[in-house]
């Protein structure tokens, strides 16, 4: 092979390289960071302190603590009166809170444990739901947790029975990962 035709394959081998390297770190840059992104989702529920030019301090709510009367240990705790979830760690502190709207029926007071799942199925009010984490039965209506694809939730209808304690989508995929089957679930009033 002559030496000029020996450089130009060299200089697009080069070139291939190049190109091949770029979309490789263009393909990186663009891919979701899980890991990132479940450090936020588990931090999003703490505290933010907001500062103005003047350096005085604006403070946004400090996020609801976990109940007392809630058992102890990694748990679900479900408050009907709040209607509230908190996602507690084993060491008993809250590492995410938010609200839900209730089911049309509620479970009773107790301690209950996660005894099935289903990343999607259409609720018993014919909703799309993603993210069900089921916990009790009530008069053959089943009771579980839910986040609706549309981002909806339900208006109270006393006139179904309906089991979907429905959050939003980002507080649904946060239960998910932390309620595995067996978790404890505990309701409160």
């Amino acid at each position: 092979m002559p030496a000029k035709s020996s450089t130009i394959v060299t200089a697009l081998t080069a070139a291939a390289v190049v190109v091949v390297g770029v979309l490789g770190y263009q393909a990186a840059a663009s891919a979701p960071d899980t890991l990132t992104q479940a450090r936020k989702d588990s931090h999003r529920s703490a505290p933010k302190d907001h500062s103005d030019r003047r350096g005085t301090k604006d403070k946004a709510p400090a996020p609801a603590p976990v109940p007392a009367a809630s058992g102890k240990g990694q748990r679900v705790v479900y408050s009907l009166g709040d209607k509230r979830v908190w996602l507690v760690g084993p060491k008993g502190k809250a590492l995410r809170t938010f609200t839900v709207a209730p089911s049309a029926v509620s479970p009773p007071l107790g301690t209950y444990a996660v005894s099935s799942r289903s990343v999607s199925v259409t609720g018993s009010d014919g909703i799309a739901i993603e993210h069900v984490v089921r916990f009790a039965n009530v008069d053959s209506v089943t009771i579980g947790f839910s986040a609706a694809v549309d981002g909806s939730r339900p208006d109270p209808d006393s006139s179904k029975k309906t089991g979907g304690i429905r959050e939003s989508r980002d507080d649904g995929k946060a239960l998910w990962d932390f309620a595995l089957h067996g978790t404890k679930v505990v309701v409160i009033a």
